[in-house]
Parts: structure tokens; sequence; C-alpha cells
């Protein structure tokens, strides 16, 4: 066995979401060969890659197949998460990827889909934090159990700046860590944008590979300030499955489609897309229709992302400040990982062939 004939057989096995193979990307480091061992690692695009046991065994299979049938195959993973910021130095620049997560209307679990969407990719191995931009209906203090928690200041490079919270793995900043509770946040546009400005550029989220970003519902002032504030890799839409809410989804799916956001639609998830008793896990009850949001995805041509069953403990998770992915529902954390290994394969295929993130334009 030589380096070369192991590179030569690796050149056959494909990256699948990026349709070209291992060693023309560039993928296969430190081949190391010592009579029938040979090890080398294989620079995944993202730490929550879910592909691979698929590329490991399709790695094994080809030094077996085309080098040496009796090798003994190590294959190691690294990663090296993509980006495609092209503001290097400003706001936030040792965030590689910005997610944000919105809805055209409240009611639709939006908050559980980007809590638990934070903590699936965090779970995958990738460095995550979660920002709570919606400033009116704050729920990441609940469901994380940090009521209550103040975030401690720090002068980095001379100015002060927040530390976000730590639970479960995951970076936490929301309004709702510095406002009591108890008391409303009754503030004009120009004040929420404002306050979102802040959590952007006097919060310390240091190095992370994703910030996913839970927006307000609907279509307004926050929105606009965080894309024309940073540059926003891209926006997860979540519906429900009835046709109120896939009107209002409609809104959203078009905000981005305006030219002047330069923000592509990462895909839609439809939540509560079938009710699970716990007494019957394999009954399905589609309360709220079926598939609705399926038809909006195909009817814009966007990625399906997946469905989110609604279950009680879902609910009692978010109540108790335990996330369904950091409880031990198997069945229910399994619809998540599924649609954020999506949205990974999604962001890690955007990077690969669109160009690159700017902010968006002022209106």
């Amino acid at each position: 066995m030589t380096k070369e004939k192991v590179l030569e057989a690796l050149s056959n096995v494909q990256e699948p979401d990026l349709g070209k193979d291992l060693v023309t990307l560039n993928m296969v480091k430190d081949i190391e060969i010592e009579g029938n061992q040979v090890s080398f690692t294989v620079v995944l695009t993202t730490p929550a890659c879910p592909l691979k046991e698929m590329i490991k065994n399709a790695c094994i299979n080809a030094v077996r197949l085309l080098v040496n049938k009796e090798a003994q195959v190590q294959v190691n993973f690294t990663s090296n998460t993509t980006t495609k910021r092209v503001d290097e130095g400003a706001v936030l620049p040792k965030v590689k990827n910005i997610i944000a997560v919105v809805s055209g209307k409240g009611g639709v679990g939006k908050s559980t889909v980007a809590a638990n969407l934070a903590l699936a990719l965090s779970q995958g191995g990738a460095k995550v934090g979660l920002m709570d931009a919606d400033i009116y209906g704050p729920s990441v203090p609940i469901m994380f159990g940090v009521r209550g928690e103040r975030p401690m200041m720090m002068e980095i490079e001379g100015k002060g700046m927040i530390i976000p919270l730590e639970r479960f793995g995951i970076k936490l900043m929301s309004i709702g860590l510095l406002v009591d509770e108890k008391n409303a946040v009754v503030w004009r546009g120009p004040m929420a944008s404002s306050a979102i400005r802040q959590f952007v550029t006097d919060v310390y989220w240091d190095e992370l590979d994703y910030l996913v970003v839970d927006m307000p519902p609907g279509t307004g002032d926050i929105h606009l300030t965080l894309m024309q504030t940073v540059p926003v890799t891209g926006a997860v839409i979540v519906t429900t499955p009835q046709d109120v809410a896939l009107a209002d989804a409609k809104k959203g799916i078009a905000m981005f489609g305006q030219a002047q956001m330069n923000v592509p639609i990462i895909g839609l998830v439809e939540n509560m897309s079938y009710f699970v008793p716990a007494e019957l896990p394999d009954n399905k009850y589609y309360i709220f229709g079926k598939e609705g949001g399926k038809r909006l995805a195909d009817e814009y041509d966007l990625p399906f992302l997946g469905q989110i069953p609604l279950v009680q403990g879902i609910r009692e998770g978010g109540d108790q400040g335990v996330p369904i992915m950091v409880s031990d529902d198997a069945v229910t954390k399994k619809a998540f990982e599924g649609f954020a290994s999506y949205v990974v394969r999604s962001i890690a295929m955007r990077n690969a062939n669109m160009p690159g993130e700017k902010i968006a334009e002022k209106v």
C-alpha cells in the first residue's frame, strides 16, 4: 500500500451532499501506513455531520476493494465548519454561521424548535449559541431553567461585554435574563431594534460554529435590524399544518424573497405535525391537518426539513427547563436530530455553492 494508491481509492468516495469526491474537496489528511494498517483523517464540513458513518464505511470499502482486501482501515474525523462570511473583523467575527428561526405568526412552537435545534447541533459536536431575539415574548429563561439568573459583565479588549449564560453545553442570551419577567417590555420599534443590536455587538459570543437566533413572530423592525447588522447564513421557517398558519408562513417566505434581504431560506419545518399519545406511541392523530408544511415547501420549491410531532413531553420539558433534546424521549429526539441534520447539510451545501454572505440593504 502507498499513500498515492490510498488517495486514488478515496477519490472514488463521494461527499453525499456536495457531489464531489473527498480528494477533490481536499477532505483527506494525514495518511499513515504500516504493514496492512492504514489510517487517515477526513475533514468534515461540520462537527454535527449526520453522514459520518456512511462516509466511514465508504472509505473502508474503497481501500479494501481497490488497494488491499486485507487492509485494516482506521478512519478518523475532524471538522472545519464551513462559512461564507465575507466581513471578517466586523460584528461577530468568530461566529461562522448565523441561523434565523422565524415564523409568520406566534404559537407555532418557533422557540421550542430553535432551542432544540441548538441543542441537537451541540450534541453533534458543534459550538453553539442561542440568541433569544423575541423581545416581547422571551422564552429561553423558562425553557432552559435559568429564570432569575443574570449574565456577568467582563471587560474584553477595553470594552465592557455581557457574558452569555451556559446551559446544556450551549451559550444563551435573552432579554428575559436582563428584565424582570413580571415587567412587560413596552418598547417602541427603535428601542427593540437597539436591544437586538446590543445582543449582537455587546455580548461576547466568542467562537461559535452556529448561532441560532429565535426571532419574534411576524415580519418587522427586529428582523430588518438583525439582517442589516450581521450577515445571516440562512433562515428556517417554522409552521404548523393548518391553513391559517401556512398563510402567515408565506409572509415570512416573501420577506426573505426580497432581493435586498440577502438571506436564503434553509428550509421549512412543520411543527405539531401529528399528536402521539404516550400510551399509544404507534398512533398518529393529525389534529391540525396533514402535511400542510410539505405542500407549502413544494409550492415554493424549498427544502422540507422534517415534521416534529405534538408530544406532551415537549411541552413538559419546556415548562420544566429541560428541553426534549436533553431528556430520555428517544422518539421525539430522533425527529429533532433528523431536522437538525437537514439544516447542517443545507448550510454546508449553501456554503459550497452560493456566493458570500452580506448584510441586508437598508430599506
